[in-house]
């Protein structure tokens, strides 16, 4: 528990509200950004319209990094250091983007956000550890979850605005304003945590061990392997959502409402997903998610396919919000199976299963996402192979034999 006195610490709705920023941050940095990408590609000289996917792509390898370093760094020098390393990398990412002149100078400063995002949310995640524990505990993680949840519904919607009035760069000055805003509340209300006798020193050779060791668990890298595979698939979305619905089908200033619409579908998959689990368990949900997944997105590639990959509207988002709901039973449920043979090593186990997952989803999210060719239908098949790949690594780890998870 934390070593501060009660009266210095910010009360639970501060606290909640406060985390929940801080989460949201790397999210907000992809979805505000989708409206304004073909802008800045035109403005930046980008020849391959599929190029500024990039953009989206790039912050994701900054994330995976940033999960593997800010673990130990806040384990030895407190949380507050390792708070104001993550938001110093956002804002500078922040100002390299704001001020490039060219792709690659955005691109440098895209990683760098998604580096900083990173650390808010993994250091986060240990304050509430740190403060809490328990039923209370996962209260705190839900409270927060249901702020977060707003973050991609909204954020399309604030970029679309800033679009309306200013230059696509005003969106990185919405950026910079935020993260200073929420950093200077930070440090202000927010005391460490971390007592000095308890903090370590400073080693990644934890992490590579429990590198080796998920690798050697097969239920643990099993179920790694398969959330990287889902997340493959959200990551081509994400990449390719804004040509879909502005260029393809025309859209034009209702993306957001399109983009908010599928998002609320994962939101509403986490909710039904907490009341699911404690009657069927996780491995059941996964299994089922995944087969329904699966069999959609095949029918609905035969019908695209049909349709020279221009299907309507309404049905590409029928398919799409079942697709989500799907994807939203199987995001909590595949890290939590990853992490049940790791207790032990809980919180770098926890980094290293979601560092390893995203730096998995972002080659292969990538690849799907250039194959876009003006149709739906490199990413329904891109769905179809992923969720058929997941359902294979399912079955090879064997989870169901060595206990994990049995229902109760």
């Amino acid at each position: 528990m934390a070593h501060e006195k009660p009266g210095d610490k910010p009360g639970y709705g501060e606290f909640v509200t406060l985390l929940a920023m801080m989460m949201s941050m790397v999210a907000l940095s992809i979805d505000a950004m989708l409206p304004a990408l073909p802008e800045i590609g035109r403005d930046l000289g980008v020849q391959r319209e599929n190029d500024t996917q990039l953009i989206i792509s790039f912050v994701f390898i900054g994330y995976a990094f940033g999960q593997l370093i800010y673990g130990p760094l806040s384990d030895s020098y407190g949380r507050k250091p390792a708070i104001y390393l993550a938001f110093g990398l956002f804002i500078i990412g922040c100002l390299f983007s704001l001020f490039s002149t060219d792709f690659s100078t955005m691109l440098v400063g895209r990683i760098l956000q998604g580096l900083g995002a990173a650390g808010n949310r993994t250091v986060s995640i240990a304050l509430v550890r740190d403060r809490f524990e328990g039923r209370v505990m996962a209260r705190v993680m839900s409270s927060s979850m249901s702020i977060f949840i707003l973050v991609p519904v909204i954020a399309p919607a604030l970029g679309q605005a800033l679009l309306f009035v200013a230059h696509w760069r005003a969106i990185f000055v919405a950026f910079l304003v935020l993260s200073i805003s929420i950093l200077i509340w930070f440090t202000i209300r927010q005391p460490e945590t971390l007592a000095r006798e308890k903090r370590q020193s400073f080693s990644l050779r934890r992490n590579l061990l429990a590198v080796k060791e998920i690798c050697k668990t097969r239920v643990s890298f099993g179920y790694t392997m398969a959330a990287g595979l889902v997340s493959a698939g959200f990551l081509a979305y994400l990449a390719t959502s804004q040509q879909l619905f502005q260029d393809q089908y025309g859209v034009g200033t209702s993306f957001p409402f399109y983009f908010a619409t599928l998002a609320l579908a994962i939101g509403a998959a986490s909710f039904a997903n907490s009341r699911l689990v404690m009657r069927y368990g996780m491995q059941v949900l996964s299994r089922i998610a995944l087969i329904v997944l699966s069999i959609l997105s095949i029918l609905f590639f035969v019908i695209s396919f049909s349709m020279a990959g221009h299907p309507p509207l309404w049905g590409l988002m029928v398919y799409f919000v079942l697709l989500f709901f799907c994807i939203g039973l199987l995001f909590g449920n595949l890290n939590t199976l990853a992490m049940e043979p790791l207790g032990h090593i809980a919180g770098v186990g926890a980094s290293v299963v979601g560092a390893l997952a995203t730096l998995l989803s972002v080659p292969i999210g990538t690849l799907i996402g250039q194959s876009y060719n003006g149709t739906v239908l490199p990413l329904v098949g891109g769905f179809c192979l992923l969720g058929l790949a997941t359902l294979v690594v399912m079955y090879w780890t064997g989870a169901k034999s060595t206990g994990v998870d049995e229902a109760g």
